[in-house]
């Protein structure tokens, strides 16, 4: 047999890591056992689907590399194969026509809450025997006897009572289908094995199971994951910060980061933090997958992110960097190698947008020294040492990390400063800020004619009194 899995999420909005994570675990799941992986995108609320939330699904997928085998198939382009599995149901006496009104639900509900039972439809319509109407809608004719056992790959054995259950809506009084209706024949006609999916859906599931029996298909596997809950225990949301993965990306994390983080969401190979692709696809098994919600940890992300930028190919990082310092205005023809600058960053950011900050100092026209701090920490310096330093920069006999150091040791030592306190008046005239890398690697980067110029410009600024 095949193993056949699918994501199928409703374009609604954007991909949520709650879905992306569901998608990643029927990834490995198809990919560990060398099945097929299906995407099945779930637009049957007309009202509520939308094409940018197609796209965003779509984006999500390819930026953490979830690739598919089969689709992406849409539920609207299958209306007529509804149609066809609901004459079928009707015919066989597997669903029936209620004519019952909104208002009268109600109120039978209203009285059986009165009553303290549960309050759910009283199959009035079931044997009536009424035909099509404008607005009858059609119930799928449940079991009322026995029960429908779910040996949960996650959760483990839960039964239903079928005299628990609803005869289900399945189609509307204007002819759509219903969600669980949908899904059922989708499921059949793609001949899903495995079905792994959130535990908000469980309830679902045995009602899938008899629709799936009354059409003589063996029902899949089933494996419902807890919710993803936010650090303070409450069910994830968007006041917990970043919820979308398209924001992760914009936010400057890394897809084998993100990837890295919602494998071990509720999933753990004994203290293993860090999986590579391959590892994950070996490794992974649904049977492992913790039964309780996992809560998100922004730290471990934000670790687990700088990992990544400070592991992988320098090269890698520069093309991925370069848009968010494009977005920025910087003009990369307009400075070093970007593929420098990452390799002196690559110790010291945590995400793509912080690197760009701190790369965007290297590809600026100009510096300009606007904190007051910055420019009392040039002020205070000894004017006869910046200005030694200027020239041993101008007449260097190579620009090379080396050399800087050598000058900057030399002119510190003259005047009678530390490294550092020289460094530091020299980091903000060239630079503008106080941070950066180490000065020999910044200033080479920048160039001697930048830093030269830089460093006599804040030296007139700062003595003003001196200048010819």
């Amino acid at each position: 047999m095949t193993i056949r899995t699918r994501f199928a999420p409703s374009p609604t909005g954007y991909l949520h890591i709650g879905g992306a994570r569901t998608a990643l675990y029927s990834w490995l799941f198809a990919r560990k056992h060398q099945g097929r992986f299906i995407l099945r995108i779930e637009d049957t609320d007309l009202e509520r689907s939308t094409p940018e939330s197609v796209d965003a699904i779509l984006e999500g997928m390819a930026f953490l590399g979830l690739d598919y085998d089969e689709g992406p198939f849409y539920q609207t382009a299958r209306f007529d194969r509804y149609r066809e599995v609901l004459s079928e149901f009707i015919a066989q006496g597997h669903a029936y026509y209620c004519t019952c009104t909104k208002a009268e639900l109600e109120e039978r509900r209203a009285a059986q809450i009165a009553r303290k039972e549960k309050p759910r439809y009283d199959r009035r319509c079931r044997d009536a025997g009424h035909g099509p109407s404008p607005q009858a809608v059609v119930r799928f004719k449940n079991p009322l006897e026995g029960t429908v056992v779910v040996d949960d790959a996650v959760k483990g054995r839960v039964v239903f009572r079928n005299d628990e259950l609803d005869d289900l809506v399945i189609a509307r009084g204007d002819g759509t289908p219903t969600y669980n209706f949908t899904v059922v024949v989708d499921d059949m006609d793609m001949g899903i094995t495995h079905v792994i999916r959130g535990d908000d859906h469980l309830n679902n599931t045995p009602r899938q199971i008899n629709m799936l029996r009354a059409l003589d298909a063996t029902p899949p596997a089933y494996a419902h994951i807890p919710m993803i809950l936010g650090e303070d225990g409450a069910r994830l949301s968007k006041r917990h910060g970043a919820v979308s993965v398209m924001q992760y990306r914009d936010e400057g994390y890394l897809p084998e980061a993100l990837i890295n983080y919602l494998v071990r969401l509720g999933w753990a190979h004994g203290d293993q933090e860090i999986f590579t692709r391959a590892e994950m696809t070996a490794l992974f098994d649904i049977k492992d997958v913790h039964a309780a919600a996992a809560a998100i940890n922004p730290k471990k992300l934000l670790w687990l992110n700088q990992h990544y930028i400070k592991t992988l190919p320098a090269a890698d990082i520069a093309k991925r960097l370069a848009p968010f310092l494009a977005a920025r205005g910087a003009d990369l023809t307009a400075g070093p190698a970007l593929v420098e600058v990452v390799t002196a960053l690559q110790e010291r950011a945590k995400t793509l947008v912080e690197m760009a900050e701190q790369a965007h100092i290297f590809y600026k026209p100009e510096t300009v020294i606007d904190d007051p701090k910055n420019q009392a920490i040039i002020a205070s310096t000894p004017r006869p040492a910046l200005a030694a330093l200027a020239e041993a920069f101008a007449t260097a006999p190579a620009w090379t990390r080396e050399a800087i150091h050598a000058a900057v040791e030399t002119a510190a030592t003259t005047h009678g400063l530390t490294f550092g306190k020289l460094a530091q008046p020299i980091r903000i005239a060239v630079t503008g800020t106080a941070v950066s890398p180490p000065i020999d690697i910044t200033c080479a980067l920048l160039g001697r004619e930048r830093c030269v110029l830089r460093l006599k410009s804040a030296i007139a600024l700062a003595f003003p009194e001196t200048r010819p």
